[in-house]
C-alpha cells in the first residue's frame, strides 16, 4: 500500500482529498500544523461541512488506511507528497510567493529523491520552478508535478471523481507518475507545462470572478433604473442557450476569486484593467446597498438583521465573506446589527434566527442559505440574490 501525505491535510482542499485517497487504497496521512484539527479529525469529526464526508472519514479511520498527524517525519516514508496551503495575498493585495516554498523548506530535511511531489495550492506562475530550484539546493531529485484543485467547495468528493485533472509537468515521466495518482480516483488528466497548469488555475478562477462582476454590475444599472435585474436575467436566458451562464446578482467572495484575481494582476504587472474593475464592483456590493438604503430608510434609529455569515449558501466557510464586511459598515451607519447563520459554529458574535427575525427592523439576505426561503417577515427584506423569490430590487 503507498503511503500519501497530505501537507496541509486538514483544510477544506486537503482534507476531501485524503479521504479520497486513503478511500481509493492509499495509506494516507493528513498532515496539519494545527494540533487541535488533527485531534478532532483523529476523533472522528468533521472540521467543517463537506457533503458526504464525515461517513467516509468514519470509513476511512475505521479501515485503519487514513489518520491524521502534526509530525514531519510521516514525510520520510511516503512515495507521494501532496502539498496543498493557503496561499493568501498580503493587506497590499500582494501574493506571497513564497508561502508555498517556505512549507517545502520545512518538508525537505524528511524528503527523499524517490518521491513524488504534487503542488495542489493555487500558486503564483513561477513556483512550481522555484520549488524544483529549492529541493535542488538539497540535494534532492524529486519529481515535482503542479496539479490544481479544481473542485467546488462542499462538493469535492463529489467532483474529484468527475472533473478532469490537469497534469502540470516538465517531462513525461513526471507527469506519468502524477497522473497514476489521479486516474486510481477514476479522473481523466491533460498533460501541460507547469507554468501553464499555473495559469490555467488562475485563469478558471479569475473567469467566474469576472462574470460574477458583470453580473453585479448589470444588477447595479438595473436598481439604478428602478427595475429588477432577477426579471430581466429571467427574460434573457428563457430558451435561451447563449446566456445560460450568466450568474445572478449576489456577493462574489471566498478564499479564492477575489485573492487569484489580485494574483494575476500582480502577475501582469498590475496591467489587468478587467480585473481591477471586476474587483472594484464585487467589492463595492456591501456599501452601495448600505448607501441606498440609507437614502430610505433612518438607519440610526434601526437594528439591521443579517441572514449569513458564510461565502455563499449552505456553507460554514466565512473566509474572506462579504457578510462581515458589510456588518462593519453597517455597524457604523446603523443603531445597532445582528447577524446569524445556521451553519457558522465558531463565530460567538452571531446570534440565532429567531432572535434576529423578532429584533430587527429591517432584514438583508447576506448568504443564499435555502433555509431563509421560507422566511414570512413583514419587515423590508433586502434580497439581492432574489432568494425569497420576491425580485432583486431594492
Amino acid at each position: 500500500m503507498q503511503k500519501v501525505v497530505i501537507v496541509g491535510g486538514g483544510g477544506h482542499v486537503g482534507l476531501p482529498l485524503s479521504l479520497a485517497l486513503a478511500n481509493a487504497g492509499f495509506l494516507t496521512v493528513a498532515l496539519d500544523i494545527s494540533s487541535d484539527v488533527v485531534n478532532l479529525i483523529n476523533s472522528g469529526q468533521m472540521p467543517f461541512s463537506e457533503n458526504g464526508a464525515q461517513g467516509l472519514l468514519n470509513e476511512v479511520l475505521s479501515n485503519k488506511t487514513f489518520y491524521a498527524s502534526s509530525d514531519h517525519r510521516e514525510i520520510s516514508d511516503a512515495e507521494i507528497i501532496f502539498v496543498v496551503i493557503g496561499t493568501p495575498v498580503d493587506e497590499h493585495l500582494n501574493p506571497d510567493p513564497n508561502s508555498v516554498v517556505h512549507a517545502i523548506s520545512a518538508c525537505a530535511p524528511y524528503m527523499n529523491s524517490k518521491q513524488l511531489v504534487i503542488l495542489r495550492s493555487t500558486i503564483f506562475p513561477g513556483v512550481t520552478k522555484r520549488v524544483e530550484d529549492l529541493l535542488a539546493k538539497f540535494n534532492l531529485s524529486i519529481d515535482v508535478a503542479f496539479c490544481p484543485e479544481r473542485i467546488l467547495e462542499g462538493y469535492a468528493l463529489k467532483e474529484l471523481y468527475e472533473l478532469p485533472q490537469i497534469i502540470g509537468a516538465n517531462n513525461e515521466r513526471v507527469a506519468i507518475r502524477a497522473s497514476a495518482v489521479f486516474e486510481t480516483l477514476g479522473v481523466k488528466t491533460i498533460f501541460v507545462t507547469p507554468e501553464e497548469a499555473e495559469l490555467a488555475k488562475l485563469f478558471t478562477n479569475v473567469w467566474r470572478y469576472i462574470k460574477f462582476a458583470a453580473a453585479n454590475q448589470f444588477w447595479l444599472m438595473s436598481n439604478e433604473s428602478g427595475l429588477d435585474f432577477s426579471r430581466i436575467r429571467d427574460a434573457i436566458m428563457f430558451d435561451y442557450p447563449r446566456a445560460a451562464d450568466l450568474p445572478g446578482a449576489g456577493f462574489a467572495a471566498g478564499p479564492c476569486l477575489f485573492k487569484d484575481t489580485m494574483q494575476l494582476a500582480a502577475f501582469s504587472n498590475n496591467n489587468f484593467g478587467l480585473g481591477h474593475a471586476a474587483m472594484l464592483v464585487n467589492e463595492g456590493l456591501p456599501l452601495y446597498i448600505v448607501s441606498k438604503m440609507e437614502k430610505k430608510y433612518n438607519l440610526k434609529e434601526m437594528t439591521v438583521g443579517i441572514l449569513g455569515a458564510a461565502f455563499k449558501g449552505e456553507s460554514d466557510d466565512t473566509r474572506s465573506s462579504l457578510s462581515y464586511k458589510l456588518r462593519k459598515i453597517l455597524e457604523f451607519k446603523s443603531k445597532s446589527v445582528l447577524m446569524t447563520d445556521p451553519f457558522v459554529k465558531l463565530d460567538p458574535d452571531l446570534v440565532d434566527l429567531g432572535r434576529v427575525l423578532a429584533e430587527s427592523d429591517i432584514l438583508i439576505v447576506s448568504a443564499p442559505h435555502n433555509l431563509y426561503k421560507s422566511i414570512d417577515s413583514k419587515k423590508p427584506v433586502l434580497d439581492i440574490w432574489n432568494l425569497l423569490g420576491k425580485g432583486s430590487k431594492i
